[in-house]
């Protein structure tokens, strides 16, 4: 399982870099707008933050496969570092994934909504297949549903296309996405804190000091 963060909030990511396993970095049109700073500029500095390694998402605009492939160049030319090119599976996304993978590019399929939306993505060379779990179950769907199956059809057919589960807005659904076998999933840092949140957990180790405390008059190990 990979965990990403689904931000373009430096501090966000400063944080979730500092305390989880963060494999890397998910973005946007919609999230890199909201941070309303020169784009280039924003993602060059949150490759810093997480460094060389761990993966950057990044989301043409293009509609066309042309545009797409124009907008590709110029994210690997100006951006660097460890860039996968996300590309919503529309007709002209799925020409641009054939095109890009023949170039070396790496490639998340993003607004999956169907389980054959999925299939083709991965057919036509995606790396990832990023499905939207609450936006489904927003509208009447079963987001979990469309993981299950997505991930029935890889098995299949022997993919090597990985699952990067999408849209959060809490814990239950990230947990059932991850029993269904998805690879990896994006959330916000909210949700991402909140998979650690237990009630018990917290009097559990309230408890533990206080016991301590009471024996050797200290709140620590060390002496």
């Amino acid at each position: 399982m990979l965990i990403f963060l689904d931000t373009a909030d430096i501090n966000s990511i400063k944080k979730g870099i500092e305390y989880y396993p963060i494999a890397g970095v998910t973005t946007n049109p919609t999230i890199i707008a909201r941070e309303n700073k020169d784009y280039v500029e924003l993602l060059k500095d949150i490759g810093g933050v997480i460094g060389k390694d761990k993966m950057l998402h990044i989301q043409v605009l293009g509609t066309t496969a042309e545009n797409i492939v124009k907008e590709a160049n110029f994210i690997k030319d100006s951006i660097g570092g460890n860039i996968y090119i996300k590309i919503p599976v529309i007709k002209e996304g799925i020409k641009a994934i054939k095109i890009l993978k023949k170039k070396g590019f790496n490639i998340t399929a993003t607004a999956i909504f169907t389980p054959q939306q999925a299939l083709v993505a991965a057919l036509a060379g995606a790396d990832f297949v990023a499905p939207y779990v609450n936006r489904l179950d927003n509208i009447s769907g079963d987001g979990v549903n469309v993981i299950r199956e997505i991930k029935k059809l890889f098995d299949i057919y022997k993919l090597n296309t990985k699952i990067l589960a999408a849209s959060f807005k809490n814990v239950e659904q990230v947990h059932k996405s991850s029993l269904e076998g998805a690879h990896a999933v994006t959330l916000s840092l909210e949700v991402l804190e909140n998979l650690l949140y237990h009630p018990l957990t917290d009097s559990s180790i309230k408890t533990f000091i206080e016991d301590w405390e009471t024996t050797y008059n200290q709140t620590e190990f060390i002496k």
